[in-house]
């Protein structure tokens, strides 16, 4: 283990998870448009709070392949949550999905995954986002560390995701 993997596992094990918000205030949708840079966290069709967002670093068109730097498009879950994130609490989204993953195929590449709904990098990675709005991700959609714990307390596993062009 280097000295940076040291700082940030001593962070992570030194974080409180934010406790859920009642049932009422937890959304059941999760709306990105990205666009806009905007993402609505939505119950019953009424935005209950919306948050600006940097996204991947090649943010045009919905993601094709690994390592492409895009955000995909479509509507997906929210299927895991990761407190040991390497960026401030993550929400797993549930892609590739099966049209995801034919796609792929077709074109002879991997899909790519691990698509999360993230705060900003833990420990000294921090350092190197030059600033947490600019579009910075490998594809994954980020907010402030104060937001996301925001979204974590509001959004349970299994709420839709739709990710909007």
């Amino acid at each position: 283990m280097n000295w940076r993997d040291f700082v940030a596992l001593r962070w992570r094990r030194s974080v409180r998870l934010p406790a859920m918000a009642a049932a009422a205030e937890q959304a059941d949708l999760i709306e990105i448009h990205k666009g806009e840079r905007r993402m609505e966290l939505k119950r019953d069709g009424v935005a209950l709070r919306t948050y600006r967002i940097a996204l991947g670093f090649a943010p045009t068109g919905h993601k094709e392949r690994e390592g492409d730097g895009r955000t995909p498009e479509g509507s997906y879950r929210i299927d895991a949550r990761n407190p040991r994130s390497a960026f401030h609490l993550s929400l797993r989204i549930s892609y590739p999905d099966p049209s995801d993953e034919a796609r792929a195929a077709s074109l002879g590449v991997s899909p790519g995954g691990d698509i999360f709904i993230h705060g900003q990098p833990n420990g000294l990675r921090k350092l190197f986002v030059r600033h947490p709005r600019q579009d910075w991700t490998s594809g994954c959609v980020a907010v402030s560390n104060r937001e996301i714990r925001e979204v974590w307390s509001r959004v349970p596993t299994g709420a839709r995701v739709v990710i909007r062009p």
